[in-house]
């Protein structure tokens, strides 16, 4: 019944940029970096019942790169890859596309407009934070003004936090969730909502801890200190189910968020196949949940060019019928 699912939080991992995070002994976050292929992207999609993966990569993104220039040429490279899978699988990938990182504001000013209007990615991704500085800093305010200028899709990941971790617990297991968390709530309490309300931003992983924690966090959402304008300002994100689809997550993030703001997500392949099946199984399983809406129609509002293939193939087999 879940055939048609729009997976928006999946990576892709070029060979060549596996290779590059590789030579400089990077993990995501204490994940190791995993090969990816085409095929087995689609043979885990045919399994999960996905139609289109709108693709990103993980953290650290290109931040690995000793200079400016070396960000700048990666990130392209991962574009064009990733463009290049889209053109050839155009309903079955899509693409978030990666930018150099904020300190280069030329560079990724640049390479956002390279991508929505030249390469016609579906959104950006963005790291929650890049090296201590949160979405909401007001150096990410010109990219924001552009990128509003397209209502773009945004979709923010999260990165290890700009601190020691505890030892034994990588980043990925808690330090993810309050990455998101403190992404979110900055860029509420700074207005950017207001700002650039073309701009639908996507947060991961059911919004780290902020669903759980949003009455707590309301009166910091917004200048005026309401609790009421917090959360209907924190409530203006979309939620993906990626790795949150548990039956004790999914109930505080269907009470919190707006219903038409939650999207599936695998978070493949670092999560890997079996661990995404898990999480995508207890969604199936849950009651208290408009599963069409989730799988596919609320993406459509997003990706306009997956509803259209969808009409288009209503009407292709109305035709043939």
């Amino acid at each position: 019944m879940n055939s048609r699912r729009i997976d928006t939080h999946a990576h892709v991992v070029p060979p060549r940029y596996r290779e590059w995070l590789l030579n400089k002994g990077q993990t995501a976050g204490g994940l190791a970096i995993p090969e990816w292929s085409v095929d087995r992207a689609l043979e885990v999609m045919s399994v999960n019942e996905v139609e289109t993966t709108v693709l990103s990569v993980s953290t650290p993104g290109v931040e690995p790169a000793d200079s400016v220039q070396e960000a700048r040429l990666m990130a392209r490279e991962v574009n064009e890859f990733c463009a290049d899978l889209v053109r050839t699988h155009p309903t079955q990938f899509g693409l978030f596309a990666t930018l150099p990182e904020i300190r280069d504001l030329e560079g990724s000013l640049a390479e956002a407009h390279y991508a929505l209007e030249v390469l016609g990615a579906d959104g950006v991704v963005f790291l929650a934070n890049s090296r201590g500085t949160y979405l909401g800093d007001a150096s990410y305010e010109p990219l924001f003004e552009y990128l509003n200028s397209q209502s773009a899709v945004v979709f923010v990941h999260p990165s290890s936090l700009p601190a020691e971790p505890v030892p034994d617990i990588p980043a990925y297991g808690l330090d993810f969730l309050l990455d998101t968390s403190r992404a979110a709530l900055n860029m509420s309490r700074q207005g950017w909502l207001d700002k650039y309300p073309n701009c639908r931003i996507i947060l991961s992983h059911g919004g780290g801890f902020l669903p759980y924690a949003s009455m707590r966090v309301a009166r910091l959402a917004t200048g005026s200190g309401d609790n009421e304008e917090g959360i209907q300002s924190l409530q203006r994100f979309w939620f993906d189910t990626a790795l949150s689809s548990s039956p004790y997550a999914l109930p505080s993030l269907l009470s919190f968020a707006d219903p038409q703001h939650v999207l599936f997500g695998s978070d493949w392949p670092y999560a890997n196949l079996d661990r995404g099946h898990f999480f995508t199984g207890m969604m199936d399983d849950y009651k208290d949940i408009d599963h069409a809406a989730v799988n596919r129609r609320n993406a459509e509002q997003l990706f306009p060019r997956l509803q259209s293939q969808q009409a288009t193939d209503t009407a292709a087999a109305s035709i043939s019928g």
